[in-house]
């Protein structure tokens, strides 16, 4: 069983890598016909979006969704429980996502976020903070939407934790909707925590057949209060959080 499981784990990874790396050649190479940043990062949010599709199709995952996806833009809030849920929401949806700075150094997965519009953050410092609101803001001017993890971390807790205000300070600002997701897997260990590496991880989480996932697109938010803002918004999600254990553990116990 465990041969078999590495076996899995090891062939979705190669044809993770061979996948990611055909597609994200072929944008580079038409994107040598193109002018202009806007323009390539704009090609980039597609091409991301198809090879995340592959992706879900090779990797077993099985989604379950409520709710019906955003048709229109703003800041796309979410849980975190893995470096996996971006890749979940954005299956369908085209955003600009905020990820951890050391992401960017990882080979091949770093460079294919720099060119499909990932904005990089190292949270611990405030310079690099203040530079990420920056580059939000611009994206959101633009009518594009930006989709970020307020706790600034993942976790296995049952609701979300705490939520760090920035974000919510500039839906304020532009008078821009919250659009609150939440996010769960059916297994807690796929809950990508602590000091867990990518190699180690994505053997653990995808040596299963199948990883079971549900997401729920909830209502928007409007506020100009910080505080009520992030306040409806942690309540909403942190509802279909208890929802979604509540209906996998009635699941389990009937087996």
């Amino acid at each position: 069983m465990i041969v078999f499981k590495f076996a899995l784990a090891f062939i979705r990874l190669l044809l993770f890598l061979i996948v990611t790396m055909l597609v994200y050649a072929v944008l580079l190479l038409t994107n040598l016909f193109y002018k202009g940043r806007a323009k390539k990062l704009s090609r980039g949010l597609v091409f991301r979006r198809f090879i995340i599709r592959i992706l879900h199709k090779i990797l077993g995952s099985k989604i379950i969704v409520y709710g019906k996806e955003f048709n229109q833009a703003g800041l796309i809030v979410f849980d975190h429980r893995s470096y996996f849920d971006p890749v979940v929401i954005l299956k369908n949806i085209l955003a600009y996502p905020v990820g951890k700075k050391e992401v960017e150094s990882w080979p091949l997965i770093g460079s294919v976020c720099k060119t499909t519009g990932v904005i990089f953050v190292k949270r611990e410092e405030r310079i690099s903070r203040k530079d990420t609101l920056l580059k939000m803001k611009a994206v959101l001017e633009q009518g594009y939407s930006i989709l970020i993890a307020p706790e600034g971390t993942s976790h296995a807790e049952p609701t979300t934790i705490y939520f760090k205000p920035g974000a919510f300070v500039l839906a304020v600002e532009l008078a821009i909707p919250v659009l609150p997701i939440a996010i769960d897997f059916k297994n807690l260990n796929d809950a990508w925590i602590g000091n867990d590496t990518f190699v180690p991880h994505f053997f653990k989480c995808f040596g299963k057949w199948r990883t079971e996932i549900k997401i729920s697109y909830l209502e928007p938010i409007l506020s100009d209060n910080v505080e009520e803002l992030i306040a409806e918004t942690k309540k909403v999600i942190d509802v279909e959080m208890l929802r979604f254990r509540k209906d996998w553990n009635s699941e389990m116990e009937t087996k």
